[in-house]
């Protein structure tokens, strides 16, 4: 009797210590590192097409702060220990260059998501081919309104503000302080452009054919605009509405001042660069120039003491000591850059494509180069990350802000 007791205490802890390695096997097997393509135990592959040469090279800047600032992370130690391989293609603005430089990406680079390509017409070339692969393709640098679309899109996402709010804001603007006056609005022939037409559609409403004298398109690939602007002109308008990329921006705002016009002037947000658009166009042509922006101005005497001013200094002088601390497009790749390593860093070891979606589409951040008020917001069906705009007008060396911030939604 004593043995059989004996046996079946035996086989009692048997049994649970079998139970307790079982836990423990459930418990590791819970906290297993998920991968998908393009990641590994020491790195995570991130895939990007900018515009290093052609008409839109302005914004090489953007993808040369990139590198630095994974550079700079990876310098660190990496995302929760793997480092970042940026590769970076150039498709000279030219969508044709654009899907073939992602499809290299996609399938022989095997990176693990598409960061902030840049451009609405590469971006719209490429949308239905990474969403049929199901990758990521995020921080898209454009306001188009086919990035927020998480029904038939669900893999797209921008970063720009949508240019729709974008000319919303600006018909508030000129609905309130200049009410009688006539609009002629020069705009790339994309979808970009097209995009914001529809957006002072439907701020004007049925009185936009009585607000809108003249709407005039140029192509990327022209040399200049010149001719457009003469012909808005020609229309005897009082406001100009320039919704170009900075060097179509400063070649008409230069245009202007030569033509000795004065008409009231908004600059899309896309161009709103003291570097890159005021400076090419000359300080004196800009002066009085209105827009709306999101990011704050390095050369503003304001942040001179701003800690995340500061911060990005630091960084441009250390990891980019021949780029630009003026120019807004630096300011943009480092804020992008910023909020992209955040959201991996939330992914943990679940390094997986829906995983990332998953925290893409739940976001609630600020970021430290974006002016105080401006919150980083998605959800599951708000695919538009930035939504909030501040209004400034150029006083002959820097843009002023004016007013509050201005909500779209």
């Amino acid at each position: 009797m004593n043995a059989w007791i004996r046996s079946a205490k035996i086989l009692t802890k048997i049994l649970t210590i079998a139970g307790l390695f079982a836990s423990f096997g459930g418990g590791f097997a819970a906290a297993q590192k998920k991968y998908d393509a393009g990641v590994t135990d020491t790195t995570i592959k991130i895939g990007n097409v900018m515009p290093y040469s052609g008409p839109a090279s302005a914004y090489a800047a953007i993808g040369k702060t990139e590198a630095a600032y994974f550079k700079m992370i990876n310098d660190q130690g990496g995302i929760n220990g793997r480092k970042i391989e940026f590769i970076s293609y150039d498709d000279g603005f030219s969508p044709p260059k654009t899907v073939e430089q992602v499809r290299k990406l996609v399938e022989s680079d095997e990176v693990f998501a598409l960061f902030n390509v840049v451009g609405t017409a590469g971006n719209s070339a490429i949308q239905k081919y990474v969403n049929l692969k199901k990758v990521p393709h995020l921080f898209i640098s454009s306001g188009a309104a086919k990035f927020d679309d998480p029904k038939d899109f669900p893999w797209s996402m921008a970063w720009w503000p949508g240019y729709k709010s974008e000319a919303r804001i600006y018909a508030k603007y000129i609905l309130q302080n200049h009410p009688d006056k006539t609009i002629g609005i020069l705009y790339q022939n994309d979808d970009s452009g097209k995009d914001y037409l529809a957006g002072f559609h439907e701020a004007f409403g049925a009185d936009y054919s009585k607000k809108v004298a003249i709407e005039l398109s140029y192509e990327v690939t022209t040399p200049s605009v010149d001719s457009q602007v003469v012909q808005i002109k020609s229309a005897n308008v009082d406001i100009f509405i320039n919704l170009s990329t900075p060097k179509f921006a400063a070649q008409a705002i230069k245009k202007i001042f030569e033509l000795g016009w004065k008409p009231v002037q908004f600059l899309g947000n896309a161009a709103s660069s003291t570097s890159s658009t005021m400076n090419a166009a000359g300080l004196e042509a800009s002066k009085g120039i209105i827009s709306a922006i999101y990011l704050k101005d390095p050369s503003d005497a304001r942040w001179k003491d701003d800690d995340g001013v500061k911060e990005f200094r630091a960084f441009m002088t250390r990891y980019y000591p021949d780029g630009d601390q003026e120019n807004g497009t630096t300011v943009f790749g480092y804020g992008a850059a910023t909020a992209f390593v955040e959201v991996l860093k939330q992914c943990g070891d679940d390094l997986t494509r829906d995983n990332l979606m998953k925290k893409m589409t739940s976001l609630s951040m600020q970021i430290s180069v974006y002016l105080p008020g401006i919150v980083i917001r998605t959800g599951a069906t708000d695919y538009s990350p930035i939504d909030q705009l501040q209004p400034v007008k150029f006083n002959g060396q820097r843009f002023e802000a004016f007013g509050p911030v201005i909500d779209s939604k």
